[in-house]
């Protein structure tokens, strides 16, 4: 009785000692070698959001939705970027960590776990980081609704995550996918309405605009900071589904075959 008790104790703080000493090694490869580490994590959505508005301020008065530049932008780039980032780092868990998994004691759910906790932790640092400075410098006229704002988060961190796994599991397989993902991921800066509001995007394209999962994440974003943008086209639902659902064919594969690609 007292052996099967204690089994899944031990299986449990056998996988966080994994998982902490994973997400130690994450921040001393990530962030330990380079000069600034953090920083540069703060500086590159800054960077994006102070060009955005240098140039777009100069053609028109105001932004398409309230009256500040930074806000807009700020609430377009920093849900993006926590998908991209989640995704770019999800999709090689199994290769930055290969030499580690030929242990018994680490998973690839472990290596996969670890990366994923690092980057929400550095995307929620950033984003905080990022919206208290605009607040500061222009003080906009905006009420932040918090839940709104950590459903938008919550939204980005399950898509990211799931895209991450799923191509975490392709590249495994046929490794040129990533150059190819690579590529087709691009125009997504452009058609996820960084730039714009859906409802200014006429039919049909409208219709075909929708099925971007980021538009909607970046969608419950800006209502979270305009009370008054009432973002219906909005579908919780669907991102939560489409990120749940990659997610679940990637681990499903990955259990299968992760022991394959690591000999492979």
């Amino acid at each position: 009785m007292a052996q099967t008790q204690t089994k899944p104790e031990g299986w449990t703080r056998k996988s966080l000692r994994s998982i902490s000493a994973l997400l130690l090694r994450e921040m001393a490869t990530t962030y330990g070698r380079s000069p600034g580490g953090y920083l540069w994590a703060v500086v590159e959505p800054s960077a994006g959001i102070a060009l955005l508005t240098f140039v777009f301020s100069l053609a028109f008065r105001s932004p398409p939705l309230g009256d500040n530049f930074p806000i807009f932008y700020a609430t377009g780039i920093l849900p993006f970027m926590m998908y991209v980032q989640m995704n770019s780092k999800l999709m090689v868990s199994i290769w930055f960590s290969k030499p580690l998994l030929q242990y018994p004691a680490v998973s690839f759910i472990d290596a996969i776990i670890s990366r994923l906790l690092l980057n929400l932790m550095t995307q929620i640092m950033v984003f905080y980081v990022v919206i208290t400075t605009i607040m500061i410098l222009y003080k906009p006229q905006v009420t932040i609704d918090a839940p709104t704002v950590a459903l938008s988060i919550s939204m980005a961190t399950v898509l990211g995550s799931g895209v991450g796994v799923l191509n975490c599991l392709l590249i495994s397989v046929a490794p040129v996918w990533q150059r190819a993902w690579n590529i087709l991921n691009r125009p997504m800066f452009i058609i996820s309405g960084i730039f714009f509001l859906f409802e200014s995007i006429p039919e049909p394209y409208a219709s075909i605009l929708w099925f971007n999962p980021l538009v909607h994440i970046i969608g419950v974003m800006r209502s979270a900071f305009y009370p008054t943008y009432d973002a219906n086209y909005v579908s919780v639902a669907y991102v939560f589904g489409f990120g749940l659902i990659s997610m679940v064919v990637g681990l499903f594969f990955l259990r299968r075959w992760h022991k394959d690609f690591l000999y492979s």
